[in-house]
């Protein structure tokens, strides 16, 4: 009997063709193996017979079978042709591919290794693990308006950087991040914020989100108490309790956090975690009084303040609110913000000031957890700020979000009045609504969502505290045609 007629063919469960990718034929040939249909020392068919059974290329096949020749599943010898590896381990072979079915045998076998219980906690993110689609929507929250993002300007930006880059700058970077963005951020923050800091003092981070990891890792020990605002943002509370801190909801009213409250439940706290300039996601700001007596506890328990200057740049009935830290007179702030909702939520850079006394374990820290970040976006970003871009992007945006939340509420007054009340003045990206005539917020999302609305319910927020019932309304992304077709929708949906 011939070579030929004495080699085994696997069959293949969907045709091939002769652009069959690498990786397809490697796959199947694999799983032939792992499954026992390609036994092992059992010799398989040449490279020109293959790609003729399965009309693919010949070269296909001669990288395929080089790639599995490489790690261990096949050996070929010289006038011996090519057979399957006799080595490959035995229980490999008798586990097969994870997407086979599981046998009698395998189903007794013990389950794979768990996760530690602090990582089971890192898990539980509030976070899409799919970047949501950039269509606006009404009424999606914590969005940008990028189609008024001056792309073009940003390219120029960016190419200008490129040709001017150095070999220098290919090297190791800093752990605090980019000199020249720290001196940028150090002096923006300085003029724009009231925040008393040096360039020396700025870590350049992916976010807020890292800086708080950060802070977290550095600052509490597993089972500290920490305070966290009721209702606040959910990704504070879930960065915390995955570093092992015990959280500790503080209320929140009209003039932000109740510090007596935190001082009655957990007076011996590590970590207060506020945004003072505008509540997430009631919008407040926090009043000069409880700044005053935030600082004096903090100073008094010797605990830290995390300072998230969420949206700070954006209110529009009054100029922005100066920073917490810029009251701090005995280096307990760490300050903390980004870039995300100011230009664009992709370029993922922020910025972490820290007291100068603990400048230097802050870096050694941060040397260990990623190194530095990565430089031309911080390049960038410094020509941008320097340049006087940032500036009259901020402006331009003030004036385009406050057009807006004027159309959101008209459009409400007109249509809504009696079933939803959104708060004077206004503040960020987005605002609360306050349901009325008994409405319910879980309710009143179903039915948005039938009609084309995206509304959060305010108790996706809360920790402990009772809320009257409200939903979160996004406006900066969207248009005034689409505020007001938004708002048409849901005087719809409520009228259903």
């Amino acid at each position: 009997m011939s070579k030929r007629a004495t080699t085994y063919i696997p069959p293949l469960e969907r045709p091939l063709g002769a652009r069959t990718h690498q990786r397809d034929l490697y796959t199947l040939l694999r799983a032939a193996i792992l499954d026992r249909r390609l036994r092992p020392g059992s010799r398989i068919p040449s490279t020109r017979d293959l790609a003729r059974e399965y009309g693919v290329a010949r070269g296909t096949v001669v990288a395929v079978y080089g790639q599995l020749v490489s790690e261990g599943y096949l050996t070929a010898t010289v006038g011996a042709g090519t057979r399957v590896s006799e080595t490959v381990p035995d229980e490999l072979l008798s586990r097969g591919l994870p997407a086979q079915p599981r046998s009698a045998t395998t189903s007794r076998e013990p389950p794979p290794p768990a996760l530690a219980r602090r990582g089971q906690q890192y898990t539980d993110s509030p976070f899409p693990l799919r970047p949501a689609a950039a269509v606006s929507q009404a009424f999606v929250a914590h969005r940008p308006a990028l189609d008024a993002f001056p792309v073009k300007l940003w390219s120029r930006v960016a190419a200008s950087r490129l040709r001017r880059l150095s070999g220098a700058a290919l090297a190791d970077g800093d752990p605090l991040g980019d000199a020249r963005l720290r001196r940028v951020i150090a002096a923006y923050l300085g003029s724009a914020r009231g925040v008393r800091c040096e360039a020396d003092q700025v870590f350049i981070v992916s976010g807020v989100q890292q800086a708080l990891e950060l802070v977290a890792r550095l600052v509490v020990d597993p089972g500290d108490a920490v305070w966290v605002e009721d209702p606040g943002y959910p990704g504070s509370s879930r960065i915390l309790q995955a570093s092992g801190a015990v959280t500790c909801p503080v209320p929140v009213d009209a003039e932000g956090l109740r510090v007596s409250v935190g001082e009655d439940r957990a007076p011996r706290a590590r970590l207060a975690c506020v945004t003072p300039a505008h509540q997430a996601p009631l919008g407040v700001a926090m009043s000069l009084a409880r700044r005053l007596a935030l600082l004096d506890w903090a100073r008094r328990s010797r605990a830290w303040v995390f300072e998230d200057d969420y949206d700070s740049e954006y209110r529009y009935a009054s100029k922005p609110l100066p920073a917490l830290q810029g009251l701090d007179t005995h280096g307990c702030v760490l300050h903390a913000g980004s870039f995300s909702k100011t230009l664009f939520p992709a370029l993922r850079l922020g910025y972490l000031v820290v007291p100068s006394s603990i400048v230097d374990r802050v870096a050694k820290a941060r040397s260990l957890m990623d190194r530095y970040p990565g430089i031309l976006p911080q390049a960038v970003l410094a020509d941008f700020i320097e340049d006087g871009h940032y500036a009259r992007h901020l402006r331009r945006m003030r004036e385009l979000y406050a057009e807006r939340r004027d159309a959101l509420s008209r459009s409400v007054a007109a249509r809504l009045s009696g079933a939803l009340v959104l708060p004077e003045g206004g503040a960020g990206l987005d605002t609360v609504g306050w349901l009325e005539k008994g409405l319910q917020a879980r309710t009143v999302v179903a039915a948005a969502g039938e009609h084309r609305v995206l509304l959060e319910p305010l108790d996706r927020y809360l920790l402990r505290e009772r809320l009257p019932q409200g939903v979160l309304l996004g406006f900066a992304s969207l248009s005034t045609r689409q505020i007001a077709l938004g708002v048409e929708r849901l005087a719809r949906a409520l009228m259903a």
